[in-house]
């Protein structure tokens, strides 16, 4: 009788399959995992090497690019590290503004996963409902930094302006006129702040929806129930961090237990899993929705009571505005120096760190007093979470892998670095 032998096969990278490029080798027994390989590196762009090379101000818009669906986190975590060595703090106001920012971030993120994850599974219409509020929340984006997704807005010492007390309006188009218009427009006839109180009050409805449409479906339950368990040994033995943590029941959060920014300030609670397996970790993700959403209405309430400086009056990391340039000589050679060279931070070194949508994403930052980091290297959560793939997917089937890599929520650019 002939032996029959395991195969592999490549699972990616092709990239709506694998969320990003990851190449995943698989060694089979008919449909079971037997092992997973995880190949990694084909969105390498030398990030921290490249931080190395450039002023400390001009990598803040490479951190955006690290996690692409979380990105003023990621700029949180950078010019937290640069403010430690600087020893400068930024004003109470920008400190709120990066607390509201950081949760749009998280729910931006969830939205993204949820919509994506659903997809991964085989429900089309969650990533449609999903996207309808992710980009009420990009134009907020957009609104303070004028990019959708790379904003570059956290700036050491604060924020790179106060939020706008006028929302961006759709205009008349073959594709929004009359009624439909109107719908579009009805939250923006105010201020940011007043925006953003609309999309609170509404948005708990929404989840609401993307709830009744997963949370008790038998065929997603099927799919993710008990798969891809991770017991809370393994989950802390990998370093897991985020709802991969919190899904196997271990309340960890850097918001609560490490607090930064105006977290300690906001009233939230941090969900936790039971089980460990896919389906906890789809819970956790939506009730930090929730949360975020808590918390962003928080924010807001502080912040149309208490208007304020967003930046620190410091020449040497915070540009001079244009009306001192045009009647001081000094100020308009600070501007130039500015961007030309940067500035030099003291010699040592830092690790910061922030709660990102995905776990814990931090900065080690090293300075031998240069106008650049003298080493610079990124704490990814994706990163860590992927690294266990082939400790949790064995024995599991072919699809279970699938569900696995959505739960992860891995995304490349923060991986391959």
């Amino acid at each position: 009788m002939q032996e029959i032998k395991n195969y592999t096969m490549n699972f990616g990278p092709q990239h709506p399959a694998a969320h990003g490029v990851l190449r995943l080798v698989l060694e089979m027994d008919g449909e079971t995992v037997v092992r997973a390989d995880p190949h990694i590196g084909l969105l390498h762009r030398a990030t921290e090497k490249l931080a190395e090379s450039k002023p400390f101000n001009q990598s803040i818009g490479y951190m955006d690019r690290l996690d692409y669906v979380s990105m003023m986190c990621n700029e949180h975590a950078y010019v937290r590290a640069i403010e430690n060595l600087l020893g400068i703090e930024a004003p109470e106001r920008a400190q709120w503004i990066r607390t509201m920012f950081d949760e749009i971030t998280r729910i931006l993120n969830h939205l993204m996963w949820i919509g994506s994850n659903a997809l991964d599974l085989g429900a089309m219409a969650v990533f449609l409902y999903a996207f309808r509020e992710r980009e009420e929340l990009m134009d907020c984006y957009e609104a303070v930094s004028g990019a959708r997704m790379h904003a570059t807005y956290y700036r050491p010492g604060g924020v790179y302006r106060d939020l706008p007390e006028v929302m961006p309006k759709y205009g008349e188009s073959k594709w929004h006129k009359g009624k439909d218009l109107e719908r579009l427009n009805q939250w923006r006839g105010g201020s940011m702040l007043d925006f953003l109180d609309a999309f609170c009050a509404d948005f708990p409805r929404r989840v609401d929806e993307y709830e009744e449409l997963l949370t008790d479906n038998r065929i997603w339950k099927q799919r993710t129930v008990d798969i891809g368990v991770v017991s809370p040994e393994q989950a802390l033995a990998w370093g897991m961090s985020g709802p991969m943590l919190r899904g196997s029941g271990i309340e960890w959060d850097l918001r609560k237990k490490q607090p930064y920014a105006k977290y300690a300030e906001v009233d939230f609670d941090v969900p936790v899993g039971v089980k460990g397996d896919c389906y906890d970790r789809y819970l956790v993700r939506v009730e930090e929705m929730r949360q975020s959403n808590r918390i962003i209405q928080q924010c807001v309430k502080w912040l149309r009571a208490n208007p304020g400086p967003v930046m620190v009056r410091n020449y040497k990391v915070v540009p001079p505005s244009r009306v001192e340039m045009k009647d001081d000589m000094e100020a308009l050679i600070h501007h130039f120096k500015l961007f030309s060279e940067g500035y030099a931070v003291p010699a040592g070194e830092t690790y910061a760190a922030v709660e990102a949508p995905k776990g814990e994403f931090g900065i080690y930052l090293v300075s031998d007093g240069a106008n650049k980091p003298f080493r610079l290297k990124c704490r990814a959560p994706s990163f860590v979470h992927l690294s266990s793939m082939d400790a949790i997917v064995r024995g599991y089937m072919l699809p279970d892998v699938v569900a696995m890599i959505g739960t992860y929520d891995v995304v490349f650019g923060e991986v391959d670095r």
